[in-house]
């Protein structure tokens, strides 16, 4: 960022005394990732760029879709079908030239966080990805840097920093032993579009206050959000030793592990050619209930509550191509089942919404 001090941009920020020249100095030379350009990272990423933030970083493998729309201000109905990271990089670029911004148009995995993260300063959740949560607390655990979180559901909202000041981690509040059948998302469940621009404002201002050592953080508290009624509750929560250490050593191992298979991405072309194939196991991970029915004879219907009782005798190198609606719960789902040891995965991009041959 140029001539920080002399930009009018900045004028009424640079007036607080808490922030002053040198504290705008900070900004310009701080260093933030943010995963996720969704609901939560739109905002984020305009609060950041607007307040001169010197270096952005986005990681996200999506694309902008028209169901987005009314919760991501960045994009707009002509952008559907673009990268979201592109389209954002730009947009943020408009709204602050001064500002470097570095899209990574890719999902955050095991194979490439720690070259992702490299010399960031902070990481932050912007995502809805709960196997992405554990996996960015254990890199900020072992690059000692801070995570910031925030997560909606419906009308409500968290939000918290781990690992700051040697403080609690995400594993310490949530301990890695949810089941599958617990990965929903907005995508599934629905949300109100303001509720992720709220809490994205606020996870904004974490960082900020963070990076300008002003006021006090969520280190060690959880805040919970109401959009219905606009209570806010505070909870405390400890430092957990044990679960610290297993970050660590999660965290260390995928540092040192041999880059893994990536779960692949099918079109409905491609879908529709490997589902011919008698070989591969093709599961609908819907309910019974869900329409409409996909016009093809090899796949099972296996919601995602059953898939682990399903899967328990099945060949770990099996191929096995994952679909639902939307593609949401599909890539979850893949992405716990490769955790657990399975290695031949795919799922439907973007799901039986995007199938072109399908019949009610």
């Amino acid at each position: 960022m140029q001539n920080t001090m002399y930009s009018k941009r900045y004028d009424k920020q640079i007036k607080l005394p808490e922030v002053g020249i040198s504290g705008q100095e900070k900004l310009g030379k701080a260093k933030v990732l943010v995963i996720g350009a969704g609901g939560l990272g739109c905002p984020v990423l305009q609060n950041l760029a607007a307040a001169g933030v010197g270096c952005i970083g986005i990681v996200d493998g999506d694309v902008v879709e028209e169901t987005n729309l009314h919760r991501q201000f960045l994009y707009t109905k002509e952008d559907c079908g673009k990268f979201k990271v592109t389209v954002a990089a730009e947009a943020i670029s408009k709204q602050n030239p001064e500002v470097k911004v570095i899209p990574y148009a890719d999902y955050f995995t095991n194979n490439n966080a720690f070259q992702i993260v490299s010399d960031y300063q902070i990481i932050v959740d912007c995502t809805d990805t709960i196997p992405t949560r554990y996996l960015m607390n254990d890199v900020a655990l072992v690059k000692a840097i801070p995570m910031v979180y925030a997560s909606i559901h419906k009308f409500e909202g968290q939000l918290s920093i781990f690992n700051y000041n040697n403080g609690p981690s995400y594993r310490c509040l949530f301990p890695e032993n949810e089941p599958i059948n617990t990965m929903d998302t907005c995508a599934d469940l629905g949300v109100l579009g303001v509720l992720p621009n709220v809490l994205g404002g606020m996870q904004a201002n974490e960082i900020l206050k963070m990076i300008l050592g002003i006021g006090s953080v969520l280190n060690g508290r959880l805040l919970l959000y109401n959009a219905l009624d606009n209570s806010v509750q505070t909870i405390d929560f400890q430092k957990n030793e044990n679960e610290i250490n297993k970050g660590m050593q999660n965290g260390l191992s995928i540092l040192n592990a041999e880059p893994t298979t990536e779960i692949g991405l099918l079109s409905s072309s491609d879908f529709f050619r490997e589902a011919q194939n008698k070989n591969n196991l093709v599961i609908d991970i819907r309910e019974h209930y869900e329409e409409p029915k996909v016009m093809i004879e090899n796949y099972k219907t296996v919601p995602l509550g059953q898939l682990d009782d399903f899967l328990k005798h099945i060949d770990k190198n099996q191929k096995i191509i994952l679909f639902c609606q939307n593609g949401s719960r599909s890539k979850l789902a893949s992405n716990y089942l490769q955790k657990n040891g399975f290695t031949n995965l795919y799922h439907l991009e973007n799901g039986v919404e995007a199938l072109q041959t399908i019949t009610s």
